[in-house]
């Protein structure tokens, strides 16, 4: 839902229910992942899509029955159907498993206000029931950046060890940055019934930290900027550290490496580019990055600079352990030459890792082109 945040915050400060479908999973191929989301209006007003066209008409109408029937959210299958040039399903062969409910947000005063920090760019996690009893389905609860509850349901109050409990799941994946399904309940001492929730989450942009100011820094940190990364460029050298030369780059920072690596703040989705490919600069740098709970550590240089470079770190007293998580030579084999096309090597290697994907061509594999991430536990 939160693909489509300006309006619904609009419509739930303006007192309008709305019908909200939103994609609650998705088997094979699909233009839209989990939690992408449509809604409807009393006035037939609709914002958002689900399949980049496909389906559109048939959940537009959807979303019209269940607002004018104000009855229990409604569950709707789209996959893939050829046998008819006017029936409603997806040509890339996917499946939709999407649920449609109506939304008063007299009764969800809290969706309002994670909107709202939504709309403002701030941190925000709303978990939505997508799986469980009837009076509970379509529920949802907001869980802000330091971990507090909100919650709202059609047919009353969650339960207060359920709510705990989805909050608490609904924060780690906040914390982690990631849109995913949850599973709660399951238990006398919380619901009898498992649920399945649904966590819409909007984080913080992950960040990128580029040591080096060199011309390749100046590329990366450009498609850094569009891959929508925080960017920070660093160096202890003033006279190449400079905004003019970096202008993608949301920070420059004038300081030695490692003295700037000590004091930042980093989680698990920071990647962390190492392009000086200087010894001085690099193995006090990667001796701290390496033991830093990050998401992605690379270095720059040839063949010969990475040899030496694994040398120097273990005399340095970093562990096998350690240095299997180092990407060196940084990037992917696309033959890249020129600094862009070595920025956009480095950010396939960055998003490939990210996804756990294999960094293979598409033509070469087989099987659904995306992949589904586990839900949490």
């Amino acid at each position: 839902m939160l693909n489509i945040a300006d309006t619904l915050h609009r419509w739930c400060r303006e007192a309008h229910p709305f019908a909200l479908a939103t994609v609650v999973d998705v088997t094979g191929s699909a233009p839209l992942p989990v939690g992408t989301s449509v809604a409807v209006d009393e006035d037939g007003n609709a914002v958002g899509s689900i399949s980049g066209g496909c389906v559109e008409g048939a959940v537009y109408e959807l979303c019209r029955q269940v607002l004018h029937d104000r009855g229990a959210p409604r569950r709707a299958w789209f996959g893939y159907s050829d046998d008819d040039a006017f029936a409603v399903g997806l040509t890339c062969g996917g499946e939709l498993d999407v649920l449609v409910q109506r939304v008063d947000p007299a009764t969800h005063p809290h969706l309002a206000t994670a909107l709202a920090e939504v709309v403002a760019g701030r941190p925000a996690a709303v978990a939505q029931v997508v799986e469980g009893p009837e009076d509970l389905l379509g529920g949802t609860l907001y869980v802000d950046a330091a971990g507090g509850v909100r919650h709202g349901t059609q047919h009353g109050p969650l339960p207060g060890a359920l709510r705990r409990e989805i909050g608490a799941r609904a924060w780690a994946l906040l914390r982690a940055g990631r849109t995913a399904r949850a599973e709660a309940g399951g238990d006398a001492g919380t619901c009898p019934e498992r649920l399945s929730v649904l966590v819409h989450v909007h984080a913080s942009r992950p960040r990128l930290l580029v040591f080096g100011a060199i011309d390749f820094a100046a590329a990366l940190s450009r498609t850094g900027a569009f891959l929508g990364y925080r960017v920070t460029v660093c160096d202890a050298r003033p006279v190449f550290a400079t905004p003019a030369r970096f202008p993608h780059a949301d920070e420059i920072v004038v300081d030695w490496p490692h003295r700037y690596l000590e004091r930042t703040e980093v989680d698990a989705r920071t990647a962390i580019c190492v392009l000086t490919h200087d010894a001085k600069f690099d193995i006090p740098l990667l001796r701290l990055a390496l033991d830093l709970p990050v998401g992605y550590v690379g270095a720059m240089g040839s063949r010969r600079t990475h040899d030496e470079r694994l040398r120097l770190l273990t005399g340095a007293g970093v562990t096998e352990e350690r240095l299997a998580r180092l990407r060196s030579p940084i990037g992917l084999d696309l033959g890249a030459r020129t600094p862009e096309e070595t920025a956009i090597s480095i950010a396939a290697e960055i998003v490939a890792h990210t996804n756990q994907g294999t960094g293979l061509p598409l033509s070469r594999l087989s099987g659904p082109i995306h992949r589904n991430r586990a839900p949490v536990p």
